[in-house]
């Protein structure tokens, strides 16, 4: 994986343009394609992410997915653990059970109770063709 050179106005996914305004940047839209592409009932994690572009890192897909995240299916890009996204864990839960995603139950000694995602089985590699999929 190869890193990126950034400016310090573009560091968190955004390029500042005369006047003030913001957009997205190049990485921060390339994270958003790859996110859009992820199958129903698969994942990726925030480091599948940038290793698949081939740049940053993931608390640079981490950023742009808290700043762009709700135009794309946010739910698919987690933690390599498999816990849900804290503080979107029912939302995000009503979207994997929807989509038949694998999760693994929670033990009863598991905070919450929530499960957890079934990483080996829920795991997507970006090597088959997901188009018409979101």
């Amino acid at each position: 994986m190869r890193g990126v050179a950034r400016s310090p106005s573009s560091s968190a996914g955004l390029n500042v343009r005369p006047g003030g305004s913001t957009g997205p940047t190049d990485f921060a839209r390339a994270v958003l394609d790859v996110v859009a592409r992820i199958p129903r009932g698969r994942v990726m994690t925030y480091g599948d992410v940038a290793e698949w572009l081939e740049q940053g890192g993931p608390r640079q897909v981490g950023r742009v997915m808290a700043l762009y995240g709700g135009a794309v299916p946010w739910w698919r890009v987690v933690r390599a653990d498999g816990a849900l996204l804290p503080g979107h864990e029912l939302r995000a839960l009503d979207h994997y059970r929807a989509e038949g995603t694998p999760l693994k139950e929670a033990s009863r000694a598991a905070e919450g109770h929530l499960p957890r995602l079934d990483m080996r089985r829920a795991r997507w590699d970006g090597g088959e063709r997901a188009d018409g999929h979101t």
